[in-house]
């Protein structure tokens, strides 16, 4: 078994958002190799968010934009699980920037809209 540092461990918490304790287990399945701990957690964040898939996305956000010459605007809503999400500055700013995203992008049809990436991420998640 590697000797995990909490240096190796910061640095994948840093590279991946994943709890502490997850990215030191990640580390000790894995003997330290950073690469392969970083694909263990991706796929059991996989699988985590597919156990959550059949969850109620009651809560979230409704935003609207209108352009200044009033001739494009966006309705968007974007649905989380909890009241704790929906109210979490990060969200609502991502929720404000999608927004603001699409109303300055070019599309001109909803399957225009759905190829809207922001920083290599679709903006959009399909329901299934």
């Amino acid at each position: 078994m590697a000797d995990i540092s909490a240096k190796l461990v910061m640095e994948l918490r840093n590279k991946t958002g994943a709890g502490m304790s997850d990215c030191k287990n990640a580390l000790v399945e894995n003997d330290g190799d950073l690469e392969k701990s970083i694909d263990y957690l991706r796929k059991k964040g996989a699988a985590s968010a597919a156990k959550r898939s059949d969850r109620d996305t009651n809560e979230g956000l409704i935003v609207t934009r209108i352009s200044s010459d009033n001739k494009n605007a966006v309705l968007l809503s974007v649905t989380c699980e909890t009241d704790f999400v929906s109210r979490n500055q990060d969200f609502v700013d991502y929720v404000n920037s999608v927004a603001d995203i699409l109303l300055t992008s070019s599309a001109s049809t909803a399957d225009e809209l759905m190829k809207v990436v922001i920083n290599g991420v679709s903006v959009f998640r399909l329901k299934h």
